[in-house]
């Protein structure tokens, strides 16, 4: 599973957010925390697992799931590739342009009705 599909869910978010805050964390806890049954949070567990998000201890009988160190690189990647990113055209070029599209468009002005030039014909 993709950790972009993974973490595009609201409970799914709100889990790694708990976890998170909190450390290892019971399946049982956090299904108190939702309005959905334990099942269909340990299907998002599961989800966030396959995602390399969570990792599970288990201990004893109990499942524990807590935060994968690196589980959540590849979207500090893509959002650290958002602040390098330059845009294609360097920005003394799109004040140029700028410069003279008003030039242009004051230059292209229609002349008001004193100054029209018509001609009438005479029929």
């Amino acid at each position: 599973m993709d950790v972009f599909e993974a973490i595009a869910d609201p409970v799914r978010r709100a889990i790694l957010t708990r976890v998170a805050a909190e450390g290892p964390t019971r399946v049982v806890d956090l299904a108190a925390d939702h309005d959905v049954s334990r099942p269909a949070v340990s299907r998002h567990l599961r989800v966030l697992s396959e995602a390399g998000l969570l990792r599970v201890e288990a201990r004893g009988r109990e499942r524990r799931y807590r935060l994968a160190d690196d589980g959540l690189a590849p979207v500090r990647d893509w959002l650290s590739g958002l602040r390098t990113a330059r845009p294609p055209i360097a920005a003394d070029r799109l004040d140029a342009l700028d410069l003279e599209v008003r030039r242009t468009t004051r230059e292209s002005r229609p002349v008001g009705r004193a100054g029209t030039n018509r001609q009438e014909h005479s029929a």
